[in-house]
């Protein structure tokens, strides 16, 4: 499975606002998803004007974003990529920001920040590889995790004893469970959405509204 990778400029994080970590963040000791095990808190609500959240989530929404002339500005033909395959919305860095606030707004963003771990476990070194897996199993795959993924017992049970005696591959069975999840489930209401559906049309030529 492909990592999420793309040369998309950042979005700057906002007050209330989720946004899904880049690998290389999971490995800082101080802000890591891994062990943050403050209980999810429900937003009051998610019914704020769409247009002003994506906003202020996306720099240049109000300018400049409806040219792709820069390959540093949104474009609306890289919008409607993320609608061809999930794989596509995650190599894109704003589709996996964008995708992530979607899944916070459903309270599952376990499945992302999970999904994102494993991508970042998979380069670890040898040397780190069990203090990490312990990380990851005990924040998204423990029966007691505050993060806890949603799979089947036969797979909780089989990763927690690959954790035991950490590989690159010991996740791989739960990745792909959540992977497919998202796919199946998250993705296409994700489409659907106005999120989705209103960066779209805001960045597209009014000719073609």
């Amino acid at each position: 499975m492909p990592a999420a990778a793309s040369s998309m400029p950042r979005v700057d994080k906002m007050p209330g606002v989720f946004f899904s970590a880049h690998p290389k963040e999971l490995k800082g000791a101080g802000h890591s998803l891994l062990d943050d095990k403050t209980p999810k808190r429900r937003p009051k609500t998610f019914g704020m004007d769409v247009k002003a959240y994506l906003r202020s989530m996306i720099p240049h929404l109000e300018s400049g974003m409806r040219s792709a002339k820069s390959k540093d500005i949104l474009s609306a033909d890289e919008v409607m990529q993320w609608s061809q395959s999930l794989e596509k919305l995650l190599a894109s860095q704003t589709g996996l920001d964008v995708f992530g606030s979607f899944l916070k707004s459903e309270f599952s963003e376990e499945n992302i920040e999970f999904w994102l771990a494993c991508e970042d476990y998979k380069k670890t070194d040898s040397d780190h590889l069990h203090c990490k897996a312990e990380k990851i199993y005990k924040a998204f795959v423990h029966s007691d995790a505050a993060k806890q993924i949603n799979i089947d017992f036969r797979t909780r049970e089989s990763t927690a004893k690959k954790v035991k005696a950490p590989t690159p591959t010991c996740f791989d069975e739960a990745q792909k469970i959540i992977y497919t999840l998202m796919e199946k489930d998250s993705y296409p209401r994700f489409l659907k959405s106005d999120i989705y559906l209103n960066l779209l049309n805001d960045l597209q030529p009014s000719s073609l509204k």
